[in-house]
């Protein structure tokens, strides 16, 4: 039974990571997106959230995704009178994305996934092991 939970654990942050990730991708493929009306907001840096949860079947926490939320820092801007998003002063709003701050998120996303997923590798390993002891 432990074996079961270590990779229910794991899969539980596999699965908030996976879901951190892309939101990370989104915010990425957004960075340079403007407004379609002139001086309107452009897209907003979404955040991703995690929640720890008591889960009384594997008598273990586990994590989940939570709610993902806007980034309330301000939009850089950036004078180009010609676009179609500038406002009267020809300043044009851009999303509040810092792609080195998201890549350095991702990166980090994609470390603590494959933690789990060798969490998940090791275990079921373990249980192989397990079965060819109890065979011999």
């Amino acid at each position: 039974m432990d074996f079961l939970k270590s990779i229910m654990i794991a899969a539980s942050g596999l699965r908030a990571q996976s879901g951190r990730m892309r939101v990370i991708s989104e915010n990425i493929a957004n960075a340079d997106s403007t407004s379609r009306n002139p001086g309107g907001d452009p897209y907003r840096r979404q955040i991703p959230s995690f929640e720890s949860h008591f889960d009384r079947k594997l008598d273990a926490k586990t994590v989940e995704m939570g709610r993902v939320l806007p980034d309330k820092s301000d939009f850089r801007t950036r004078f180009e009178p010609g676009h179609p998003a500038a406002d009267q002063n020809g300043y044009v709003k851009l999303p509040n994305v810092n792609s080195l701050v998201e890549m350095t998120d991702l990166q980090q996303a994609q470390r603590s996934y494959q933690a789990n997923l060798n969490v998940v590798s090791s275990t079921r390993s373990m249980v192989l092991k397990t079965l060819e002891i109890l065979k011999a």
